[in-house]
This record gives structure tokens, sequence and C-alpha cells, in this order.
């Protein structure tokens, strides 16, 4: 699926200013973006199980 038909939401963790992360929920994966750099460019996406250790290791919290 396109980037630009997925339903992107923004990070609680983006600020007012230009850092600005947004998610897309896919059935199979997690799609992420930089929306300050090019909102219709590349985005990661990231399968469920891929997705807690990578939430993991952004905030320094042990996988359990």
């Amino acid at each position: 699926m396109p980037a630009a038909e997925l339903a992107w939401f923004k990070s609680s963790y983006s600020d007012a200013g230009q850092n600005c992360v947004e998610a897309a929920l896919l059935p199979s994966a997690i799609a992420l973006r930089d929306s300050k750099q090019c909102p219709a460019g590349p985005a990661l996406r990231l399968s469920p199980a891929a997705w807690r250790p990578f939430l993991a290791h952004l905030t320094r919290r042990p996988v359990e």
C-alpha cells in the first residue's frame, strides 16, 4: 500500500515544532515516517515481532 494511502497519526512524543514522527497501523506491520522531511517519502515498516524490541531500544527498557 502506498504511503499516501495510509491513515497516519502523529506520535504523542512529537512536539509542536519541526520534530514530527508519524505512524500508521497496517494488518501486518507498523509504518513510521519523518513527516517534516518528506511526507510522501519512504517509511520504515516493522513487523509486530520487531516493534516491541524497537520501542524497548528507544525507551531504554529491557524487552520482557
